[in-house]
């Protein structure tokens, strides 16, 4: 298993995975597959130094991926970062989310990240569960925000503050 930063030829591989996600209802608010030249601004925004996509590879198969993001777009947020992970359904519950989630806390002070963020889906059990285990709190929750295929859904707002270690 290796996390490595994404370069553009794992863009494909990145789509195809976040668009399994879309027809489970469970992990994204998108209703229909999105394209790869749909994507590509939100790649090139990425920076290995402050938001970075990482992607996991299990023998040398990108399994999933981790794309930090600014939250709310506003100067005053820039020390909080919004993480967003998923992982392709071949993969699920083996511990990649979990590995990936890992790396992202031990790297956000680097990153000059103070606070995390989540958006959730409150039907998505098992990525608020992931989330908890590593400390993260419902800090908010959006009630009926979303419809998916004419049900209305929750968000939930999970967030962790980063602690610097002491010396």
């Amino acid at each position: 298993m290796t996390i490595r930063h994404a370069i553009e030829t794992d863009l494909p591989t990145i789509v195809a995975i976040y668009n399994t996600a879309i027809p489970t209802r469970m992990a994204t608010a998108d209703l229909e597959p999105v394209s790869v030249e749909s994507r590509l601004a939100w790649f090139n925004g990425r920076s290995p130094s402050q938001r970075p996509l990482w992607v996991i590879e299990v023998e040398g198969v990108i399994a999933g991926w981790l794309s930090f993001q600014s939250f709310y777009g506003r100067p005053a947020y820039n020390k909080t970062g919004e993480i967003s992970i998923y992982i392709a359904p071949a993969f699920h519950r083996c511990g990649l989310g979990r590995q990936l989630l890992a790396q992202a806390i031990d790297e956000s002070p680097s990153l000059g990240f103070k606070t995390l963020v989540g958006f959730i889906f409150a039907h998505n059990q098992p990525s608020l569960k992931l989330f908890e285990t590593f400390g993260f709190q419902r800090w908010g929750h959006l009630p009926k925000i979303a419809e998916l295929d004419g049900v209305e859904r929750d968000l939930v707002i999970v967030g962790l503050r980063i602690s610097k270690p002491t010396v």
